[in-house]
């Protein structure tokens, strides 16, 4: 089934990939329907056919303080968009995040959660969305758990926001993690033409979204210095947070390699970051 001529239903479409799936979408000439969470209720309650449903919707950084409604937001709402809408199809975003305690981040991996650590509310609710999705037997319901996302308009919520504004704000950067630290980053451009082939044509049920390789903080650090003049350090005793690679082989056997360079695209995130109240990137732990 071709992505051409199908039409798409947004859920979160106000937040920073929501708003770039629409419109992505519509430069496309395909039919879309934002939806905000002010207007899912009432696409709910209408019972409508909606196409190709993509769920974008998800906590900032404030998940630790909102544990309530970061439970709404990845499980009560995934539950009752299951239940009630009509769908040709339902791809619920995620996030690799969930890798952070595995030795390998690949999908089908057993993964280690502490229900009594703030920090893992997050993966645990994402997961059991998950759940809720891959126990339908419907093969059309997906799930993609996206790497860290970047592009003009992201979070000032995520890592690299911080730095960003940081960078911006002051001329400077203090890590409060190691230079060796690292981690996956795929560019916003790149999902989004992803997402919609996923939704309509994926054979599998769950996909990993990545570039497939991690780029250091003193990598990001050295290309500031480089294109920003900005003086980048790293505080005394700064922690080495490693994630694991994120297994792409089957994206990549689907819908080829993904090609994101974090490091060549800097000069286009300069002065482009701001909070989005609706997306779906969290703050880390170390900023």
């Amino acid at each position: 089934m071709s992505v051409e001529n199908q039409s798409f239903t947004i859920l979160g479409a106000g937040g920073f990939i929501g708003a770039a799936l629409v419109a992505w979408l519509e430069s496309q000439g395909r039919t879309v329907h934002a939806i905000t969470r002010g207007s899912l209720q009432a696409l709910m309650a209408a019972r409508r056919p909606a196409g190709h449903v993509i769920d974008c919707i998800g906590m900032t950084g404030d998940f630790r303080v909102r544990p309530l409604d970061t439970a709404e937001a990845h499980v009560g709402l995934v539950a009752r968009c299951l239940a009630n809408l009509q769908f040709s199809s339902f791809l619920l975003l995620s996030s690799t995040r969930v890798y952070a305690r595995a030795d390998t981040a690949q999908e089908d991996v057993a993964i280690s959660l502490l229900s009594a650590d703030p920090s893992d509310l997050y993966n645990l609710t994402k997961l059991a969305g998950e759940a809720l999705c891959l126990a339908c037997p419907r093969p059309e319901i997906r799930v993609a758990r996206l790497s860290n996302v970047y592009g003009a308009g992201m979070s000032a919520e995520t890592f690299l926001g911080q730095v960003l504004q940081e960078g911006e704000g002051t001329g400077g950067v203090v890590f409060q993690q190691s230079a060796a630290s690292a981690k996956d980053y795929v560019n916003i451009a790149t999902l989004v033409r992803l997402l919609p082939d996923i939704a309509v044509t994926g054979r599998s049920r769950l996909y990993n979204v990545a570039s497939g390789r991690n780029t250091s903080h003193g990598d990001i650090a050295q290309r500031l210095q480089q294109i920003a003049g900005w003086h980048t350090c790293f505080a005394a005793d700064a922690p080495t947070v490693l994630h694991p690679p994120i297994d792409t082989t089957r994206l990549t056997a689907e819908f080829g390699q993904v090609s994101c360079d974090l490091p060549a695209d800097l000069p286009t995130l300069l002065s482009f970051t701001r909070e989005i109240p609706c997306s779906p990137s969290t703050r880390p732990l170390a900023a």
